[in-house]
């Protein structure tokens, strides 16, 4: 079996029937393609960069899923990081604490700094998820996941009001979507993510317009 197969079923093991349409298997094996794609075009290739390591670090770091709303939520980027290197250590393989880092600086909530390359690209690399077409599908399957209403029917950009993305998924645009691009660390994630900001800014123009708003 191949490492990736081997995670793969590690994570279906752990998550069996768990359904969430924004946390599923096809959302690992994007951030995964993320981490090769930055990879490949980072200017010195970050050939320093142990490739396992941040496979795993990719297949893993949401394999403790919380919903978004649960209290604990901050914990579940660290919790992952503990079961992934249980999940290494039982297969004697080194790269411990690099995985570790990395998977629990990818974390928005926990805030925990980056502190090598693996930890920079995977950041970026789950963070390239948030924008874009992608992006979009996943905000508002999360907002309905919480409850949330897509939009404010009367003030959909919040001009005469507070900004809730609690309550609307568009406002989380504003609130935090947008901003993630300026958080990216390698310049192959800030050239994709500024295509996919441009593509959202232009989706929430032609919602604008059919509203009449």
């Amino acid at each position: 079996m191949s490492l990736q197969a081997d995670l793969e079923a590690e994570v279906r093991r752990v998550w069996q029937d768990q359904s969430d349409g924004a946390h599923d298997i096809w959302h690992l094996r994007r951030v995964w393609a993320n981490c090769c794609a930055i990879l490949t075009d980072m200017p010195d290739g970050a050939g320093h960069v142990d490739r396992d390591a941040l496979m795993i670090a990719a297949f893993l770091h949401d394999v403790i899923n919380l919903p978004k709303d649960d209290p604990a939520r901050a914990d579940a980027a660290r919790l992952s990081a503990d079961h992934a290197v249980a999940w290494m250590a039982v297969r004697g393989m080194g790269g411990q604490d690099t995985v570790h880092h990395a998977i629990c600086a990818h974390s928005f909530s926990a805030g925990v700094p980056c502190a090598t390359d693996t930890a920079r690209i995977l950041q970026d690399a789950d963070r390239l998820e948030a924008l874009g077409a992608i992006g979009i599908a996943r905000c508002f399957n999360v907002s309905g996941q919480m409850g949330a209403g897509l939009f404010h029917g009367g003030d959909p950009l919040g001009h005469a009001r507070d900004l809730d993305d609690r309550a609307y998924a568009l406002d989380h645009f504003e609130v935090k979507l947008y901003r993630i691009a300026e958080t990216l660390h390698t310049a192959p994630a800030r050239k994709i993510a500024a295509e996919r900001v441009a593509f959202m800014r232009g989706f929430v123009a032609q919602m604008v317009k059919e509203l009449g708003a």
